[in-house]
């Protein structure tokens, strides 16, 4: 029987444990999401909590169909949608400045190629900034991909190739890509 199915059935009954151990089993994967859609920490930590809070609010009304971990992630992903519409600026901290400068000959070549892709994955729309995060950043299947955002793995597919295309193509356009040769 399945893991998540038998600790769901435990946290509706009021098992404190299976809350325990179900919030650990995924905070770690949830946490990573909410860091890479925005850059300030401690607002990733809030945007985790708040979705496992929602999870738990509407626990009553969950009916486990075998992909909870898709549907954290698709609570984490309105969250940081919300995140996003508040247009907060982009920022490095100075943490990842000095871990980059201490990771290159070239610190500022590599802090540089850092605010292109990031200031590049902004320009894209929702549904492809999305694909490439699941995919790059979270190392998630395709098929995977395609449970968590509800679509067909067609357009999965489509959107990861349009996204690849749009990144390179603004990147090429800032002088950020060389040109293939």
């Amino acid at each position: 029987m399945d893991i998540d199915f038998l600790l769901i059935r435990k946290m509706k009954q009021g098992d404190d444990d299976a809350f325990d151990t179900f919030v650990r089993k995924y905070y770690d994967d949830i946490l990573r999401y909410c860091g890479y859609h925005c850059s300030d920490a401690e607002y990733a930590e809030d945007l985790t909590q708040e979705t496992f809070a929602n999870f738990f609010a509407k626990l009553s009304d969950y009916r486990h169909k075998g992909k909870t971990k898709n549907y954290l992630y698709t609570i984490a992903g309105n969250l940081c949608k919300n995140y996003y519409k508040q247009k907060k600026p982009l920022s490095i901290d100075e943490e990842q400045l000095s871990e980059m400068e201490s990771s290159s000959d070239n610190p500022e070549e590599k802090v540089t190629d850092k605010i292109m892709l990031e200031w590049a994955l902004e320009q894209l729309p929702d549904e492809f900034r999305q694909v490439i995060d699941l995919y790059y950043f979270q190392e998630i299947k395709l098929t995977e991909i395609a449970g968590v955002l509800g679509i067909g793995l067609p357009l999965v597919k489509y959107r990861l190739k349009q996204a690849r295309n749009r990144l390179q193509s603004l990147l090429r356009k800032e002088g950020a890509v060389n040109e293939p040769g």
